[in-house]
Formats: C-alpha cells, sequence, structure tokens
C-alpha cells in the first residue's frame, strides 16, 4: 500500500484523559525540539538504565561508538538537478572489510563520497566514518527498461568502497559534486554476529517496491498510470525518493538514532539478508521491523517465523507488514538484485505450477496464509491522520508513561493501520494495548496495538499504526513529515517511554516469561 505519509493537525491540547496533559507539563514537559544529551541520556528520566545483557562477539559496542563525536555537516543542503549527480551501490548491504562497489553518474567535473553512520553520537545523529578522494566525473547511460517494466540503470562502476573498520549499522553515502549538488545512496553494513542482540532490519525490498526512479514502480509507470505499473524492479538503480535515500528518514532512522541512544546491543540487517541466509537470525533476542515493511518473499517470512519459534521477541513499529509476497532474483551484480510482485496471481508464470512462489499478496489464494499468524493483525485501511487512544494501560509497555484510560495521543493512528480480525488466523491469548476507532471506506474499524506471547515464550508487539515513530523525538531532530508542528511534549513522552519499555525488555529475551498476554476477550493468560 502506499507509504506516502501526510501531515496531520494536532497540538499539546489535543492530549486528553484524565490528568495526564496536566501531570505530564507539571513534569516540566514542553512542545519544542527535544534538547541533544549524551549517549545513554533518556529525557525526562535521568541516565538510561544499561540493558544486562551479554551480547555475542561481532556486532559492535552501540555504547563506544556513540561515545565518538557526530557531524553536523551530514545534511543535504543543495540536491541539484534532475540527474545532476546520483548513485548505487552492487550491494544492500555488506559485512565490514568487503568490496562494495559505488556506481555514480554526473555530469560534474568530479565528485566525493562522504560515509555516514546514524545514531545517536549526542543529539547530532551522524557520524563521518570515511571520505574518499575526488574521483572524475561521468555522465553514464541512460536508463534502460526491460520487460514488465523493469528499470536497470547499466553504468560501470565508479570506486571501490573498501568498508574496513566500518562499525555495523545503517549508513547513507553522500556523493558531493563539484557542482554542488548532493544525493544519498543507502547501505547498510551488516552485523556478522546477531547473538544475543536486537535485530534492526532496514526493509529494502519494501523501499525498492516503492522507487520511482526511471519512470516505474510496483504502483505506476509512465504518466502516473497504475496500469503501466512494473511487475519487476532492480536494486541496480538509484533511488528517486529523500534525495536518493529511498525512505530512510520517515521509515528508519527515528527508531534507529533511538535505540543507539539508549545503548542497546544492537545488529543491523537489511530485508535482503532475510532471504538470502536462513540462518541469519540465529540467536538474536529480538528482531525489530522498523515502520512500514510490506514486501517479503516465502524465504524472509520462514526466517522470521522460526526466529520466533525459538524464543526470539518480535516488534513490528508499523503497519502492514508482510502484506505482499515477493520472490527475488538474481542480476549480473548478484543474487537478489530483481524483485517480482504481479499482485494479481494469473499474470505471474509461476500460476499452476509453483503457487507458494506466486506473488500475490499474503492473505490472498492461490497460496493465502495472513500475516496475522506472525503479526497478530491484519491490514486494514489507509485513512487520515487519527489519535491513538490508549485502553489498557495496566500493559507493561506503558509503565512510567503516565497513560491512563482513554488517553489520546494525536497523529499517530495512519496513514496505514492494522486491526485484529478473528475471522482471519490469529494468534490467542491476544492482548490489545491501544484501541482507535478509525474510518476505513465509511465505514467503523479499530486501529490496534496488539501483544502475544508465542508457544516459545517469545513476544510480539504489533504498533499497528506507520504513525508510531512520529512520537519519537528524533522524528522533529531531522524531518517533520509526521506533524505540521513538532510533537507534543505529552505524546512524545508517552512514545518514546513506551518504545523504550518494549526495546529494553525485548533485549533482555523471550519477554513472555516475565510478561504474559492477557487475551482481551477471554481474559485468559498465556504461560
Amino acid at each position: 500500500m502506499s507509504a506516502r505519509r501526510r501531515r496531520p493537525s494536532g497540538g499539546l491540547a489535543a492530549v486528553t484523559g484524565l490528568g495526564l496533559l496536566a501531570g505530564l507539563l507539571a513534569a516540566g514537559c514542553t512542545s519544542g525540539p527535544p534538547t541533544p544529551q549524551q549517549p545513554g541520556a533518556h529525557p525526562g528520566a535521568g541516565a538510561a538504565t544499561p540493558i544486562a545483557v551479554r551480547a555475542g562477539p561481532g556486532g559492535g559496542d552501540v555504547r563506544a561508538e556513540n561515545a565518538h563525536a557526530g557531524y553536523p555537516g551530514w545534511r543535504i543542503t543543495s540536491p541539484g538537478q534532475r540527474h545532476e549527480i546520483e548513485g548505487y551501490t552492487d550491494q544492500a548491504s555488506a559485512r565490514p572489510g568487503t568490496v562494495v562497489r559505488l556506481f555514480v553518474s554526473t555530469t560534474a567535473a568530479w565528485f566525493r563520497v562522504q560515509v555516514l553512520r546514524f545514531g545517536w553520537y549526542g543529539g547530532m545523529l551522524a557520524r563521518l566514518v570515511w571520505t574518499s578522494a575526488q574521483i572524475p566525473g561521468t555522465r553514464q547511460q541512460s536508463a534502460v527498461v526491460a520487460a514488465h517494466g523493469m528499470v536497470v540503470a547499466p553504468w560501470r562502476p565508479s570506486l571501490a568502497l573498501p568498508t574496513v573498520g566500518w562499525p555495523p549499522g545503517s549508513y547513507l553515502l553522500r556523493l558531493d559534486a563539484s557542482s554542488g549538488a548532493q544525493r544519498y545512496v543507502p547501505l547498510v553494513i551488516r552485523s556478522p554476529s546477531v547473538a544475543g542482540r536486537v535485530v534492526l532490519v532496514q526493509p529494502t525490498t519494501t523501499y525498492q517496491a516503492y522507487n520511482l526512479w526511471g519512470g516505474y514502480d510496483l504502483y505506476y509507470g509512465p504518466r502516473h498510470r497504475h496500469a503501466w505499473r512494473a511487475r519487476v524492479v532492480s536494486f541496480d538503480r538509484p533511488y528517486q525518493r529523500e534525495d536518493g535515500a529511498a525512505d530512510f528518514f520517515a521509515e528508519e532512522q527515528p527508531l534507529v538514532s533511538y535505540a543507539e541512544r539508549l545503548g542497546l546491543p544492537l545488529a543491523y540487517l537489511s530485508s535482503v539478508d532475510l532471504d538470502l541466509d536462513p540462518h541469519v537470525l540465529d540467536g538474536a533476542r529480538a528482531v525489530v521491523s522498523e515502520a512500514h515493511d510490506e514486501y517479503w518473499s516465502p524465504a524472509m517470512r520462514a526466517v522470521l517465523t522460526h526466529a520466533r519459534d525459538q524464543g526470539t521477541n518480535l516488534a513490528f513499529f508499523g503497519a502492514n507488514e508482510i502484506y505482499r509476497r515477493i520472490r527475488l532474483g538474481s542480476s549480473p551484480l548478484g543474487p537478489d538484485r530483481i524483485e517480482v510482485n504481479y499482485r494479481n496471481p494469473r499474470e505471474d508464470p509461476l500460476y499452476g505450477i509453483d503457487n507458494a512462489l506466486v506473488t500475490a499478496n499474503w492473505p490472498d489464494p492461490p497460496a493465502a496464509d495472513p500475516e496475522s499468524w506472525l503479526t497478530g493483525q491484519v491490514y486494514a485501511c489507509a485513512s487520515a491522520r487519527a489519535p491513538l487512544v490508549v485502553t489498557d494501560p495496566r500493559g507493561w509497555i506503558w509503565a512510567g508513561t503516565g497513560a491512563r484510560p482513554g488517553v489520546r495521543l494525536p497523529g499517530l493512528i495512519g496513514k496505514e493501520f492494522d486491526t485484529v480480525d478473528l475471522s482471519a488466523p490469529t494468534p490467542r491469548p491476544i492482548q490489545i494495548l491501544a484501541r482507535s476507532p478509525q474510518t476505513c471506506g465509511g465505514r467503523a474499524v479499530w486501529s490496534e496495538v496488539t501483544y502475544y506471547v508465542a508457544a516459545s515464550g517469545a513476544g510480539v508487539l504489533n504498533a499497528g499504526t506507520e504513525g508510531w515513530l512520529c512520537g519519537l523525538p528524533t522524528v522533529a531532530m531531522v524531518t517533520n513529515r509526521c506533524l505540521t508542528t513538532f510533537p507534543p511534549a505529552a505524546v512524545v513522552h508517552v512514545i518514546e517511554r513506551a518504545t523504550r519499555n518494549i526495546l529494553e525488555t525485548f533485549a533482555r529475551g523471550p519477554s513472555g516469561r516475565g510478561h504474559p498476554a492477557t487475551d482481551f476477550l477471554t481474559g485468559q493468560v498465556s504461560h
């Protein structure tokens, strides 16, 4: 579904609920942007409590990394003209020390690459890890449109990135042309080991599904016609959105920066890694789907399900997750560089031959397997922004937030949201922690925050809304795509603390051991 976000209205006065607003204001909340703090500090709550877990080797020390000086000059100030400079890498993710080829096309005489790792860094949010020498500029071949609307940039490599000594994390490569134009290129430096760590998974396959570079994505083709959309998209091309960063700032960076601010033992992967390696999540304490994470192959879903069944907690901080079934294929640059999604199963050449790989929606035939089996909810609708309503403040995620029954947090529901639908396969018992009224095509429906415990003891938390990350303070520090003003301080307080509760609890191991789920209908408690 659409990942494009709209700006809802809402101010501090819209936060209501049995004295919560007055209590938060009395505690000193303000409506301005957050003040940068030292790594590990938690605003309004003193120093963050260190997580008493022992992470496996190879993932990097997040606290030590964030003690480095940040780089205030990481932002793009001059995107330049169309095709003035742009690029892509030959890998969505790479282990430290491996060579990554960078393909750049520019009309400028030369360019330079700045490698930026995103985290907390005392509120600077990024660190400059590596800078290239000046590279001669070349205007490369125009885009080629292949079968099924697949756009490819058939370029020659411009330089090799060494990645030696680059710590695991989410990166943007900033291309600076001699003409002054700038663009980003995303890259994950993946963790050699995820054992004992909270794994942040970049939704790379969803980024590519919405990539209109060259005139086609999985939604639209020329003249913005849906009927002419691509059925196959390639990673061998730049990203168009967010100055080349895909949807990094809207859907990934706020949670990355916040998790690093907490000093959690983190690991980093791209969603493509889940397709390539069936053991990539072995030993992880938790896996985090950061936001709009819609496009999943059967192998990706199988890896995540297996992790849950081995005791790995799962947190979905978005909505519309695991909705489109895809398959991945190789390009001349390597494996999993092509993404297929016909959507109409009868268009797919595998229909009736290998229905398990047919690229329909996950809930639909010919091999229907609704996402709710794993996430706890089904996709509901895309609608206007609305308040998130806390209905069960006794739930452990709300501890320390001050939330009371009926508190309304403006702007956090939507644009897309999920709901519990017991006519679909649903893990039980399932606890509803927030239930917010919405409308979808003129009918009333709920947007819900849910939690269930798998037989392994793993907890599965689904925020059920794309707007959850809009309540994190690092949204306002980078981009204000969620709200027309800075998020109201009371909203930030509740969502920030709830997010902290989820991440810190999940980092300690299977959450069901200390936090069973109470079914919203029967009162049954998981054991």
